[in-house]
């Protein structure tokens, strides 16, 4: 009786150390996303520097191709979502806190539009020099700086962690910069805490595939 308890004891461990084994390999982020918005954000930003410092005319505002890489990043939303077998806490945490930013990022646009709207025209008409184009790059440089920050620190990736703190760091500096300058900024940024993490990601979880498939 006493070897019966004592295997189905072992048997009861094994299987808490398969579920926090399989918990722990939950987290299917294939590197996709951060490796679509990195790049959007930073060849938008390098050709609206390429649209100010050599006067090129691109045929659309090349800022639409962020509205059109919700459509692929729902894709990858889904496709990870269905290869979850198990779902953590810290995947609610990241689904919450890249939610709240798409959001906060949406509601800074309209205010922006409508602020420029209204008060341009005023500061046009009194001779005022104020570009409000130049400190709204160091907004959303602060808001890019957020979510990234977050999911290093939850996730304890290291990348995604530096990445975040040089978009703050080139926050501070578009304060004081012209918008030339602030493309190359947000360019910088966008590169170091998406586009290179995502590259790592997609590396890691490429290499974990075929480990799985030996």
């Amino acid at each position: 009786m006493e070897e019966e308890n004592k295997l189905t004891e072992q048997e009861s461990l094994d299987l808490i150390a398969r579920t926090i084994n399989q918990a722990k390999s939950s987290y299917h982020d294939t590197g996709i996303g951060p490796i679509l918005w990195g790049g959007v954000i930073t060849f938008c930003s390098l050709v609206t520097y390429g649209e100010q410092q050599f006067k090129l005319a691109f045929p659309f505002d090349v800022w639409l191709l962020t509205l059109i890489a919700l459509l692929p990043q729902l894709y990858i939303n889904v496709k990870e979502k269905k290869s979850r077998k198990v779902k953590r806490y810290e995947d609610i945490t990241m689904s919450y806190i890249w939610t709240c930013f798409g959001i906060s990022i949406f509601l800074f646009v309209h205010i922006n539009a409508v602020l420029s709207i209204h008060l341009q025209p005023i500061l046009t008409e009194h001779g005022v020099d104020f570009n409000l184009a130049s400190y709204s790059s160091a907004v959303f440089l602060l808001l890019y700086g957020f979510p990234s920050l977050l999911t290093g620190g939850i996730m304890k990736f290291r990348p995604m962690t530096y990445g975040g703190i040089l978009c703050w760091v080139c926050c501070i500096i578009s304060v004081y910069t012209d918008i030339k300058a602030d493309m190359l900024l947000t360019a910088l940024s966008a590169t170091a805490m998406w586009l290179i993490p995502g590259i790592i990601l997609f590396r890691i979880n490429r290499m974990r595939q075929k480990t799985a498939n030996v």
